[in-house]
Order: structure tokens, then C-alpha cells, then sequence
């Protein structure tokens, strides 16, 4: 039978390129969708007041009876943390292997969704059928347990997609990456990859995460007199079950500190994906009880976050725990491109403090280099490469390597997010209309109610500060009855600038006078004439430009 060459299967990534943060990607054919990932983003540096952000998922609101569910690689909050944001308004069922379900399940009761949203829980090598596709899930290593890939098998040709991954033939936990599959499934011929790009920058192989496991024990041994502060992801399971490992060797009690931590260790301990020794986990009330050689505080914040655990401790701000000289402390991760910074602040004020801060060599990725990559390529031989996961020098990186492994550099697509990209065994091209994408601040409770106008309110406050104008008009003459009275916050301290607040002060008089001598008596234009005539004397004085709102009441 001859197939309908009208139907092309489209690939349309929401987030997630770019930037590392955010993944989420549509896979659409005919009237079936299904999304991979829904992950939320960190805030920049200029997003001031943000807590975090999620992708604007209009595209699926407006598709909502194609949508049949969300297939989830794994378990970390670039690919799970926008679930419950997003679920509210895309009410489908989601797919994901035991270990992410259960994190997804945390958030979940978070928001009080336990009860309305489908989940159903997939073993590595199961199938399930989503309208017009089907979704292999394939096993693979990362630094969190039960990561997947998928392939993604529809009537217009198979897709892979490798989630976050890397080649670990001594796993901490479960079994090694299934190259078995990825093999049987090349052989039949694979339409597209969508494959990790992260350290696509750096050759060779990523180490074995068992490896840290070793260095750890041998700091350890090097520091059995003080005791032990261990930074790292709270996502990272394998990491804290080598570190409980060392501690049970060693004799030491553990105390894990920081809330997203202890739940991800306790769902984590629930499934059984980390085994810990009897007797070896204490509460952080029961510190008291031992000495320092015989503990390990497991904590958030190995990458500067002002709230995390280990920055509360280095800033004196933690309840229960405070760093002491002779402790020594050990970062067990690498800088998120960006936070470099924060971390050094935090291994300074540590320092400070007198403790031993330990940072290199006690990590290593969880996504594949190079050759890793290569390898995944050369099992599968997809027609076309789609490099995702990255920033675009990591994008731009990865599809160097697919060209140096001969995909013709016009099958390789560099997509953004938005980007409509349609294929089949005939061909694939990027489609000229976009689809809309964007980031959706979330500050406290509100979800996108802070757009980029409140935003640039914000940065404008936090460089110039803000002067109120106060003063009360008679109701039909518009005559002065009081004011105008000035107040400012963030522009000068005013007990030091009385002449300048003075001269401010006549300056709005002399603007109002003007008005009422020109018989104006629409408020819009005294605020205007008011926010003016200051905004000028303050720029002239000062050279700053301070927010000003005059506020008029009338009697």
C-alpha cells in the first residue's frame, strides 16, 4: 500500500534550546501529539524577584484534542519541574519510568494534583501506544537512576530521542545502557536523532560516576579527624549512595540537610533505588550526640543558591548548623555555566570560616562526551541529526561530530525553540510559520502575571530608586490645598539631601502653578507637566532617573 505522502511527521521543540533548562518538545502527526519532557529554567541574574520559569505551552493549549500524554526521560527539574504548572492547563495523562514517577508524584502533592492527574508508570524495554505512535523506552545512564530514551515510532519513520545520557559500563545502580537496543533498532532504520549535546565540546569519554566513588573514599581517609560537609545535587542518587557507602565504611553517621534533598533520598529510599546501611542515617537533631569525626552532612547548595543549605551555613543563618574551623567541606559538582561566581563567593566565605573547601576532581558529568556520541550514532545511523539539549556553542559542537561521522551537513538541523521542523523518508524541512513559545516567569504564587513590563519596572527601581509625589487639589478650582509632599525610597538618603528634596519640592510647585495658570484641569497632564519638570531637575542635579509617580487627591 502506498503511503499517504501528505502526513509528515513534525517535530516542534517548545524550550529547551538554547539555553540548559526548560526541555520540552512536541512530536505531532496527523491529529496525535505526544510531549517529551516538561521541565522548567532558573531565573537569570536580570529576572529579578523570579523564582523560576516555565515554557509557554499555548501551542498545546490551542491542540489540546491531539494531546495524548507526556513521555518523561527522567527525573531532574530541567525535564520534570514544569509538570504541575503546566498540567493545570493541559490536563493529559504522564508516562515515565518508576523512579521519576515517583519525583513527578512528589511535585505532584506539592500542588494538589495527586488525585486529577493520569500517571502510569514504564519499564526500560515496554511499549506504549499513544494515538499514532508507539514509545519504546530504552535504558540508559545518567546521574539520576532510570533514565531513558525513547524511541518515538511513527507512520512517517522512527525518531530517537536520548534524553539526558551517558555511557557508564559500571553504573552505581541498575544496569548498564541498553547498547544492545539502540543497535536492533539502527539496523532498522532510523528516521532522526535527537541526541544530549551538553559536553558535546569535550573529547574523549565521560568517566564512570563509580570513579567518584573511589575519591571519595579517599578523602575520607585523608580527613578522618574533622568532620565531613558534602555539597552536591539533590538529585544526584548514585552521588549520596557512594557518599553513605564511604560514611558506613568509615563509621560515620550521615545527616542529610536541605529539603529538596531529603525528598528526593526519601522517595528515593522508598523504591528502592539506594540502599542505606541500618543505623547510618541520624536526624540533624541527634549531631549533638557524636563527634565530629564521626559525621557526614549531606546538603544542598554546591551551586551557590542563596537559600540552600550549605549557603545558610556558610552565612551563619542556619539554625542547627554553623561551620567551624577544622571542618572541611567538599563540592561535589561543577559550576552550572553561570553560577561560577556564587559558588566562588561561598567557597570564600567557607574559607573564611576556617574550613577545608575541597572542589575539584570530586565530580564527574552525567552526559555523554564526544565519543560517547559517536557511538550512539553509529548504532543508530539516522538519516537526519537534531542536536538539542544545550546552548547553541553546544548544539553547534554536536553537529560538528555528526558531520565528522558523514551526515550530510543539510540533514543536520540546528533548530530553535518555536521551530516547526516536518519530515518522512522523502525529506524533512523547516516549516515557515513558528509556533509560539516563550518563558513564563513564576514569582511566589502568580504564573505569568510578571511579564517583561513588570520586569523592566523592576530593574529600573533597583537602579534608580523611586519618588512619590504627594498633593491634594480643591474638587472644582483645582486650587493647591496641601503638598506637594516628596518621598523617595532607593534614590538619595533624604536626612543628607534636605537642599536637593527643597529645590525638588519648588520645582513641582512651580510645575503645577504653570498648569493651573494655563487653566488645565485634566490630571493626566498635571501628572505629565509634575513627572516632567522633576524628572528634569533630578537628571540635571544628579544624573540619575529615578522612577516618579505623583499621586493627586482632592478634597
Amino acid at each position: 500500500m502506498k503511503k499517504d505522502n501528505t502526513s509528515k511527521l513534525r517535530i516542534i521543540p517548545l524550550g529547551g534550546l538554547e539555553q540548559i533548562g526548560m526541555n520540552i518538545t512536541a512530536f505531532e502527526y496527523e491529529d496525535s501529539i505526544v510531549v517529551v519532557d516538561c521541565g522548567l529554567a532558573f531565573p537569570e541574574d536580570d529576572m529579578l524577584g523570579i523564582d523560576l520559569v516555565i515554557p509557554d505551552v499555548t501551542y498545546l493549549k490551542n491542540n489540546i484534542d491531539k494531546v495524548k500524554g507526556f513521555v518523561i526521560t527522567h527525573g531532574h527539574e530541567d525535564h520534570i519541574g514544569a509538570l504541575p504548572y503546566v498540567l493545570k492547563e493541559v490536563n493529559v495523562p504522564v508516562y515515565a519510568t518508576k523512579l521519576t514517577i515517583g519525583l513527578i508524584e512528589n511535585k505532584l502533592k506539592e500542588h494538589g494534583l495527586l488525585r486529577t492527574t493520569k500517571r502510569k508508570t514504564i519499564r526500560h524495554g515496554q511499549s506504549i501506544n499513544l494515538g499514532a505512535f508507539r514509545i519504546e523506552f530504552i535504558k540508559t545512564n545518567h546521574s539520576i537512576a532510570d533514565a531513558a530514551a525513547l524511541a518515538i515510532y511513527s507512520p512517517a519513520g522512527t525518531v530517537v530521542h536520548t534524553g539526558d545520557f551517558k555511557v557508564d559500563y559500571t553504573p552505581v545502580f541498575g544496569d548498564a545502557i541498553d547498547l544492545q537496543r539502540f543497535a536492533e533498532i539502527g539496523k532498522k532504520g532510523v528516521l532522526a536523532l535527537m541526541c544530549d549535546s551538553t559536553n558535546a565540546e569535550r573529547p574523549g569519554f565521560t568517566m564512570s560516576e563509580r570513579t567518584v566513588g573511589h575519591t571519595i573514599d579517599g578523602l575520607f581517609a585523608e580527613h578522618s579527624n574533622s568532620r565531613i560537609i558534602i555539597a552536591t545535587f539533590a538529585s544526584n542518587v548514585d552521588r549520596v549512595q557512594q557518599i553513605i557507602y564511604s560514611a558506613y565504611k568509615f563509621g560515620r553517621k550521615v545527616v542529610v540537610e536541605g529539603r529538596s534533598m531529603v525528598n528526593v533520598i526519601s522517595t528515593a529510599q522508598e523504591l528502592g533505588y539506594i540502599q542505606i546501611p541500618e543505623n547510618t542515617l541520624i536526624d540533624i537533631e541527634q549531631m549533638k550526640n557524636y563527634s565530629d569525626e564521626q559525621l557526614v552532612l549531606i546538603t544542598t547548595g554546591s551551586q551557590g543558591e542563596s537559600m540552600a543549605a550549605l549557603s545558610r551555613m556558610a552565612a551563619h543563618l542556619h539554625k542547627k548548623v554553623s561551620i567551624k574551623p577544622g571542618d572541611t567541606v567538599i563540592f561535589s559538582s561543577n559550576p552550572i555555566p553561570g553560577n561560577e561566581k556564587a559558588v566562588s563567593n561561598i567557597i570564600n566565605d567557607l574559607s573564611e570560616q576556617g574550613a577545608d573547601v575541597i572542589f575539584q576532581n570530586v565530580h564527574v558529568s552525567g552526559h555523554a562526551c564526544q565519543e560517547e556520541i559517536k557511538l550512539i550514532y553509529s548504532l543508530l545511523k539516522p538519516r537526519y541529526s537534531i542536536p538539542v539539549h544545550g546552548e547553541y556553542r553546544h548544539l553547534k559542537a554536536h553537529a560538528g561530530i555528526a558531520q565528522s561521522l558523514g551526515i550530510p551537513k543539510e540533514n543536520i538541523f540546528m533548530m530553535h525553540s518555536g521551530d516547526v521542523l516536518s519530515l518522512d523518508e522523502n525529506g524533512a524541512e523547516l516549516a515557515v510559520g513558528q509556533a509560539p513559545t516563550g518563558a513564563i516567569m513564576v514569582d511566589g504564587l502568580g504564573v505569568g502575571d510578571v511579564g517583561n513590563i513588570v520586569l523592566r519596572d523592576r530593574q529600573h527601581l533597583s537602579e534608580d530608586g523611586i519618588m512619590v509625589v504627594v498633593l491634594t487639589l480643591e474638587k472644582r478650582s483645582n486650587q493647591l490645598l496641601a503638598g506637594p509632599d516628596i518621598v523617595s525610597r532607593g534614590f538619595v538618603y533624604v536626612r543628607e539631601s534636605e537642599d536637593l528634596m527643597g529645590e525638588a519640592r519648588e520645582v513641582v510647585e512651580d510645575a503645577l502653578d504653570a498648569c493651573l495658570n494655563r487653566r488645565i484641569s485634566d490630571w493626566g497632564k498635571i501628572k505629565s507637566a509634575v513627572k516632567d519638570a522633576l524628572g528634569d531637575f533630578v537628571w540635571k542635579r544628579t544624573k540619575r532617573r529615578p522612577m516618579i509617580l505623583p499621586i493627586i487627591m482632592e478634597a
